[in-house]
């Protein structure tokens, strides 16, 4: 981008360029040029950034290397000797072209460039960061000023790994400006020029502070530096200094060094910075289960996050967080609360109301909470409800009459008629609607003077009211215009409040089920049904089958056109109006507390992850402006929602290394994670490593410095760095670190660690049981040894079983084999076990595990195994599936089909006996199927003879599986699951990916369903193109043709078109917009949330 904002460049890995030319049109909105050709062929692109040459034509520097030459040398030798190039292209804003102004070679290869501001603000020229060397270079005379990359003091990193760095942040005022550059260990540096008129004459860095490794930095003007993290949680930082005034020591380009040394600090705990806030991201999810270990009726998302020492188990429950501000007995168990304020004056709540059986409890909210007297309140009696009235009296209504409670504590009662008691009420700001015994309505109205007048006729309604709701009355307007009432007979009626027809009815419609109660809620800043004028209020209605209405009340007309239904739980819903966000939202409590809300411009209707509510009201106070005061038997609870949007709350669970897989046993409440590193190294070694090197700075002391270097020898020894923060030591090619570690499913607590020898690293793990063996469960662990991931080399490797006894791993035998265990897989009271491309069964023995049965017929590496009967499904590293059968009178196992295309199969699943899901390792999802008249019972050719005149297509397998379904998610997905998300759901396809997106695949049960959605996706794909211009269908197709997938991401963004748009796709496929919307959440909600 052109620091002034002028134009953007827009480069490929290779060869293409574009340069777009940006402008304002007469509106103001930005417009973007047609693109400009800036193409080189045989050129790798590294980086680029646009440089600040004030208000000249827009320059950019790249990064560049030709590989013409070496593409024509077959020695290899062009490749050895190539140079990387520093070119710069600029935009002649005259001639409106791009021409190639400069290149020269670069010493060494660099690998990022940071642009240094220009015109009046600095130097311009940029600052190239290449391995262990920070070099500034401009136009003209300025020399090459080149200044080390200082290196951690007594680094246990491989000392011929080159230091470089990963990404950067430019700070600049009117006066100053600096750099803040972040190394491939954590370290952040501050970059600063020394200047003389226009000439860079020093380069300086000081070390600044060490934070997780980002792949992006931005400080803020505010003073914040936030830290995009390149994997597991994101960062806020405030910058409390500037790091100038400290001891710390500065480093300078012109300080003289020999080439090859460089300079050295200590890394130290954050000082410059401070921790503010945390963003959660489940980057990069590395494996995930879905069960219900919890028994909470709906299932939570296990999953191991993360990398190296930053890495997580995480358990996720669809919910929001609640933070609990104070928990308070009460004398009984109460049945209702409110809160309400003295004024309208008032920011915050004065009195907490609580009603019991036979009494009213009021309490006063200051700096603490409690029992007051004299607020005019009526104690001696149940309360139905009570609200503010008017600018600043409050009202009671209980079951025999109004209480209505002035400033200065004058009191107007009214009472209830003859025998006649208050069963239901319904109350505002100015109104007040009671129903009595019997289904007689009668309304109040506040008039000018503060005094509340009844309405002089009342209404019989055909049966008893169930419950009643009113709005709040809207700003610069006298009343709320709609009473909504439920009634026995399992109608909800809207009423006419207007003076000129009080009471008559407007509408009714039928309810499914018996009506719980009704809440009447204003959105009309932010609704989400624009369309027909109807934007503003919603009826949501809690019925006693546990499902919650939300019904659009017509404003105008008070029709109810558009009704959604949820399940929410098994008990009554009942609905409560809150505050969130500064707007109105719906409480619903069930089994489960949902929140229903508006929050960036969507619709949320989310779980509370905390335990089951009986009644609640808004609360606010200083300490907790949005809150929500509840009540659970006899506490009163105070609660705030802080992470509003959010689809899951976590529980994390630190972890050493990198997670691969983990295995859940429910029977023993245990689940068991393989971690492994490589370039890692164990604790042990890295204790030995430690010792050798301080051991080392003793012995190379002189005589005299013998004291002071066992000193910093013991210093060094008892430094404790956390690896979360400064990062773990990169031990080099071919080291490896890992162990077992078993968490308690209650507590989520470690119960027990296995840590395995240096270089030994786990690739595979199975709970299993065995013929013979009753219940004992086993847990099998395939190791490799010496590993060298290329050229690929390794030591063979071993099956480790474990015993699990008390929440205890307790090891049965090591058997070794002569290759990588890469999957295990329980069959038949055996196992199933991959030793690189061999399939072989093994029985349990007393001192190694039995080789029972082998089969040589997969190409390459076996990564995953999957059983169901007699058949097996492996999934090769290059060679998508092999359908296997396991023929038990002759012992053999037999591949009988396979696919007819190569896939890297990242994730699989079995979905039934003949249809399979697979990912691969480019982003695209596939389903497989066997045709019908495949079948599974073939015989072994021992003399090969048959396969020869046999082999069908595409050699392999005589039999092929069919591809049914094909899609481009476009990110690399690590783990497919079947399953339901929700109690009651339908079963779908659940992934996740590498980026640390959950998605999922779910299937159309009616053709009108597909028809639908298929017409929809494509005006959407005419309607709403990619921003960067690319057809949406070839993107989709990006490696294989798109087949039988509808892009529901795509068709959810129907909500967010104008509504012109909306109208005129709802139009094409015969429906409202309202309708489409509709369709799109039911689809939604009965497979997710």
């Amino acid at each position: 981008m052109d620091p002034k904002g002028r134009a953007v460049m827009i480069g490929a890995c290779e060869k293409q360029k574009l340069v777009y030319i940006l402008n304002r049109d007469a509106q103001a909105r930005l417009t973007i040029s047609s693109p400009l050709e800036a193409h080189k062929a045989n050129t790798i692109v590294f980086h680029m950034v646009g440089v600040d040459v004030g208000f000249e034509n827009p320059t950019f520097a790249c990064l560049e290397i030709d590989y013409e030459e070496c593409d024509n040398d077959p020695s290899g030798e062009s490749a050895q000797k190539v140079q990387q190039l520093l070119t710069y292209y600029e935009l002649d804003l005259g001639l409106n072209h791009v021409v190639r102004k400069y290149s020269e070679p670069l010493e060494e290869h660099a690998n990022m460039l940071i642009a240094v501001p220009g015109g009046t603000e600095g130097p311009s020229g940029v600052l190239i960061c290449s391995e262990n060397y920070l070099t500034y270079k401009n136009f003209g005379d300025q020399p090459d000023i080149r200044c080390p990359i200082p290196r951690r003091r007594h680094d246990l990193d491989d000392p011929e790994r080159g230091m470089i760095f990963v990404c950067s942040a430019t700070h600049k005022t009117k006066s100053m400006f600096f750099f803040l550059a972040q190394t491939e260990q954590g370290d952040i540096f501050k970059i600063t020029l020394e200047t003389d008129e226009d000439m860079v004459t020093e380069v300086k860095l000081k070390y600044f502070d060490t934070v997780p490794v980002c792949s992006s930095l931005c400080v803020l003007k505010t003073g914040f530096l936030f830290c995009a993290a390149e994997f597991a949680n994101h960062y806020l930082y405030q910058i409390a200094h500037l790091g100038d005034d400290d001891d710390e020591p500065e480093f300078s380009s012109s300080m003289p060094l020999e080439e090859g040394v460089t300079f050295f600090f200590d890394p130290r705990a954050l000082r410059n910075l401070v921790l503010v806030d945390e963003l959660d991201s489940l980057a990069p999810i590395m494996s995930c289960q879905i069960a219900d270990l919890a028994n909470e009726d709906t299932p939570q998302l296990y999953t191991v996050c993360g990398r190296g020492p930053r890495s997580t188990f995480r358990v996720l429950r669809h919910g929001l967080e609640v933070s609990e501000m104070a928990v308070s007995e009460l004398p009984g168990n109460p049945n209702a609360v409110w809160t309400v304020k003295r004024n309208t004056e008032e920011e915050y709540d004065a009195y907490i109301i609580v009603s019991f059986v036979n009494a009213t409890l009021v309490l006063s909210i200051g700096e603490t909470v409690e029992e007051v007297t004299d607020s005019g309140f009526l104690g001696t009696t149940p309360t139905l409800s009570c609200s503010q009235l008017g600018d600043d009296a409050l009202l009671q209504v209980y079951p025999e009459g109004i209480r209505h409670i002035r400033a200065d504590k004058r009191v107007n009662e009214w009472k209830a008629p003859g025998k006649k008691l208050i069963v239901k009420c319904a109350v505002n700001q100015r109104q007040v609607v009671i129903a009595l015994t019997g289904g007689e309505l009668v309304y109040f109205e506040m008039d000018p003077s503060g005094q509340l007048n009844e309405y002089t006729e009342s209404k019989e309604m055909s049966k008893d009211v169930v419950c009643m709701g009113l709005g709040r009355v809207p700003a610069g307007e006298q009343r709320c215009r709609f009473l909504a009432v439920c009634l026995a007979d399992n109608t909800v009626r809207i009423l006419s409040l207007d003076p000129s027809d009080c009471l008559s009815p407007l509408s009714m419609q039928a309810l499914p089920a018996a009506p719980e109660s009704i809440c009447v809620l204003d959105m009309s800043t932010q609704s989400d049904s624009k369309e027909e004028g109807e934007g503003g209020l919603y009826l949501n209605i809690g019925l006693q089958n546990g499902v919650l209405l939300r019904t659009v009340l017509d404003k105008v007309t008070g029709d109810l056109p558009d009704t959604r239904t949820r399940y929410l739980g098994t008990r009554p819903v009942k609905v409560f109006r809150i505050q969130m966000q500064g707007s109105e939202a719906v409480l619903a409590m069930t089994s489960r507390s949902w929140l229903s809300y508006w929050y960036q411009n969507r619709f949320h209707l989310t779980p509370l992850s905390y335990e089951s509510l009986e009644y609640a009201s808004g609360f606010s106070s200083e300490q907790c402006p949005e809150g929500i005061v509840a009540i659970s038997a006899n506490t009163l609870r105070i609660l705030a929602l802080e992470k509003l949007g959010a689809v899951f709350n976590q529980v994390s669970t630190p972890l050493q290394y990198t997670p691969r897989r983990f295995v859940i046993s429910p029977e023993t409440s245990s689940l068991v994670i393989i971690e492994t590193d490589h370039n890692a190294y164990t604790a042990e070694t890295t204790q030995q490593r430690k010792q050798q090197m301080a051991e080392e700075m003793v012995e190379a002391a002189g005589d005299e410095q013998q004291e002071l270097a066992a000193e910093v020898a013991a210093a060094f020894l008892s430094e404790d760095l956390p690896d979360s923060q400064f990062g773990a030591p990169k031990a080099g090619k071919g080291l490896w670190a890992s162990n077992i570690t078993m968490l308690n499913t209650s507590t989520w607590q470690t119960a027990h660690t296995i840590n395995l020898e240096q270089n030994e690293a786990a690739f595979s793990i199975a709970v299993c049981k065995f013929a013979g063996q009753g219940e004992q469960q086993f847990v099998l662990v395939g190791v490799g040894k010496d590993l060298i991931l290329n050229p690929r080399s390794h030591s063979g490797g071993s099956i480790h079983c474990y015993k699990i006894l008390n929440n205890q791993l307790e090891l049965v035998h090591k058997t070794p084999v002569d290759d990588i265990p890469g999957a295990i897989c329980q069959f038949q009271g055996r196992v199933l076990i991959s030793v690189g491309k061999l399939l072989r069964i093994y029985d349990l023995g007393k001192k190694k595990m039995l080789r029972k049965c082998e089969n040589k017929a997969i190409p390459n590496y076996i990564t995953n195994i999957m059983t169901m009967g007699h058949r097996v499904y492996v999934t090769d590293v290059q060679e998508s599936f092999h359908f296997v059968r396991y023929k038990r009178q002759e012992n053999q196992l037999i591949v009988f089909a396979d696919d007819t295309h190569p896939r890297w199969i990242t994730a699989a699943c079995k979905l039934d006996c003949d249809t399979l899901a697979g990912a691969d390792k480019f982003g695209n999802v596939t389903v497989i199927r066997l045709p019908t008249d495949v079948s599974d019972d073939v015989d072994e050719d021992p003399t090969g003879t048959k396969a020869l005149w046999d082999r069908g297509l595409l050699n392999g397998a005589t039999q092929k599986a069919a591809c049914s379904v094909n899609f481009h998610v476009g990110e690399v997905i690590t783990c497919l699951q079947k399953s339901t998300l929700i109690p009651g759901g339908s079963e779908s396809l659940v992934y996740t990916t590498l980026s640390g997106g959950i998605g999922m695949l779910v299937p159309f049960t009616t053709n009108e369903d597909y028809e639908f959605m298929q017409h929809l996706e494509m005006h959407m794909r005419s309607e709403l193109p990619p921003l960067c211009g690319r057809d949406h269908m070839s993107y989709r197709s990006t490696y294989y043709p798109i087949k039988n997938v509808i892009d529901g991401d795509l068709c959810e963004m129907y909500s967010s078109l104008d509504i012109s748009k909306q109208k005129s796709i709802a139009g094409e496929l015969d429906r409202n917009p309202s309708e489409v919307s509709k369709k799109l959440e039911d689809i939604r909600t009965r497979y997710a949330f």
